[in-house]
């Protein structure tokens, strides 16, 4: 992940400004700390109240590391997505990996009146929604490789994988139909997505899974800049189309299905982060956009989730919602504003 020499101004620059916006995203919320307490309690030094070291490190701190997490994990995901498939409008969810999490989840939730009271309340737990939304993904993921296995052409895979989506939408409208309000609601809560519900073990199992993911991405590399050439003249160049498409989708799966299975399906990300990442640098080098893009996906989720605290408000916002509302305008700007893209 070592960045070219003439960007190091560049990333030293970022990477500043992430650590400040993480600093600021963990002082920001309804309950407003002082820099220097929160500088002081990250290196367990003393704090004017015990009370924000408990906000700061059980709550706040989780939560921000889940931001980056998810934040670099889909922003490389849909680097990606539009590498393999030289798609600029492809995310990480164009695999119908999202849709597969939302269909186990509504599966869950929307079927939990068939179980008993006690065997419901625990399959709707937090880890219950996690291991569907994970075999939701898992299930879909592994159609759509079998289906790369069988199928040459990469854009037949992309259709294969949007047919996957429809499908799961489709089942997933029925369900919702028959629903009772309660469980509809719960439903649609899971759906806006969520970055605080995370305990310390959560985060280091989600870590894992992502840091997996990014390690595939790394070894990735030198195949995705080759793709950037076509799949005819990669392939005259030596490389095993089928082995590095296999390699792609099975990191994708990673980073965007848990980020999906942790904190909920988390829309724009993924879409707008590697675009901003080649305007910025101007490179199609996947060596220096992949650590580009880490650190810049994880600057965009936590100011998004810095906006849906609400700072000294105590409602929250939809996290969902609030990358929606950025990356949406984003995607727009950079397609009106330049009609060629970097591939």
């Amino acid at each position: 992940m070592t960045p070219n020499k003439s960007y190091k101004k560049v990333f030293a620059g970022i990477t500043v400004f992430m650590l400040i916006c993480f600093i600021a995203n963990i002082s920001l919320g309804s309950v407003f700390i002082p820099w220097i307490d929160t500088l002081s309690s990250l290196i367990g030094g003393p704090v004017e109240k015990e009370s924000w070291r408990h906000i700061i490190v059980d709550y706040r701190l989780p939560k921000a590391l889940t931001a980056i997490i998810v934040g670099s994990g889909l922003g490389v995901s849909g680097l990606l997505m539009q590498t393999l498939f030289r798609n600029p409008l492809a995310g990480p969810f164009v695999l119908g990996i999202s849709s597969g999490s939302t269909l186990g989840v509504a599966l869950l939730i929307l079927g939990s009146t068939f179980a008993g009271a006690t065997f419901s309340s625990f399959l709707v737990s937090k880890w219950g929604l996690v291991i569907a939304a994970s075999l939701g993904s898992v299930l879909v993921l592994f159609a759509v490789m079998l289906m790369s296995i069988k199928v040459r052409d990469t854009m037949a895979i992309l259709i294969i994988g949007l047919m996957f989506g429809s499908i799961t939408s489709a089942i997933v409208s029925v369900l919702s139909y028959f629903a009772p309000a309660d469980q509809l609601q719960q439903y649609v809560f899971w759906g806006f997505g969520s970055l605080g519900n995370l305990s310390w073990l959560d985060v280091l199992i989600f870590f894992g899974i992502s840091f997996l993911g990014m390690l595939l991405s790394v070894a990735s590399i030198k195949p995705l800049n080759t793709l950037l050439l076509g799949e005819n003249y990669a392939r005259s160049l030596g490389l095993n189309i089928k082995t590095s498409r296999f390699t792609i989708i099975i990191a994708t799966g990673l980073l965007a299905g848990s980020s999906t299975a942790f904190a909920g399906p988390i829309a724009f990300i993924g879409l707008a982060v590697p675009h901003l990442t080649r305007q910025l640098f101007h490179t199609s080098n996947h060596k220096t956009l992949i650590p580009a893009v880490v650190l810049i996906g994880s600057i965009i989720m936590l100011i998004c989730d810095s906006i849906a605290q609400l700072p000294s408000s105590e409602y929250t916002l939809p996290i969902n919602a609030i990358t929606s509302l950025i990356g949406a305008p984003v995607v727009i700007w950079l397609l009106v504003r330049k009609r060629k893209m970097l591939f």
